[in-house]
């Protein structure tokens, strides 16, 4: 991952701060993770449709959502 965006320090960066990171709820969806990890949308959608993504991803329905303490890991912020 890259550094800015975590920091949200890179011009037209969509990333989220590291206390953005930290309030996000129990588990957000794909979208919001993606931005965490500084991913675009279609870039997500397809690692996680292969299987691919960077941390697991759970099906719900059409819905796809992340559990936020396996992406606090994945970015090295878990407890």
């Amino acid at each position: 991952m890259r550094d800015d965006a975590m920091t949200g320090d890179s011009k037209g960066s969509k990333g989220m701060s590291r206390e953005e990171v930290l309030a996000l709820p129990v588990a957000v969806d794909l979208d919001t993770s993606n931005r965490a990890l500084g991913l675009g949308r279609s870039k997500g959608y397809e690692l996680a449709k292969q299987g691919a993504y960077p941390c697991k991803v759970l099906r719900l329905g059409n819905a796809y959502r992340v559990v936020t303490a396996d992406l606090w890991e994945l970015l090295g912020l878990a407890a």
